[in-house]
């Protein structure tokens, strides 16, 4: 089994405004990274366009609304990648781009090798996370007992 991650994000504004230009000059930056690191599976993108991630990718319709949808072998690598990178500098700086969402905006589970999962089952999934809780169908940080990272790093995701 490989884990799939969602995470999704509100921009402060929109992706051509000075005020998200560093996380934008940067996309490209972070997302390669993770597509070379040990136990990287597979990421959604977008138009494919340099610079835009999958910024192009729309939730019901709110172009601020910015998915990250990626698959990893396991825990271990996508918890290296998170906070054991270069990643970690542009997650600490997450609310200078983006809005408090106020409810559940992350969201993990188990997958098949070789499923790539689309970004409707992953919001499926997000809503079923934040109407039932954690389970085995979606789960956050602290339901793997595996994931050791996140606790020295305050995410409560």
């Amino acid at each position: 089994m490989h884990l799939a991650e969602l995470n999704v994000g509100k921009l402060v504004a929109p992706t051509d405004d000075p005020r998200v230009k560093d996380f934008m000059d940067n996309l490209d930056r972070i997302n390669g990274l993770g597509r070379r690191m040990p136990g990287f599976v597979w990421m959604m993108s977008g138009s494919g366009e340099p610079g835009r991630g999958a910024t192009d990718v729309s939730i019901d319709g709110n172009p601020l609304f910015v998915p990250n949808l990626s698959v990893w072998k396991d825990v271990e690598s996508l918890e290296t990648f998170v906070w054991g990178t270069i990643h970690k500098q542009f997650y600490e700086r997450r609310a200078e781009w983006f809005k408090v969402l106020g409810e559940q905006h992350f969201e993990m589970w188990w997958i098949e090798e070789g499923h790539e999962p689309t970004l409707d089952e992953a919001l499926e999934r997000l809503e079923h996370r934040k109407a039932r809780g954690d389970s085995d169908h979606a789960f956050g940080w602290d339901w793997l007992k595996q994931a050791q990272m996140h606790k020295t790093h305050a995410c409560r995701s």
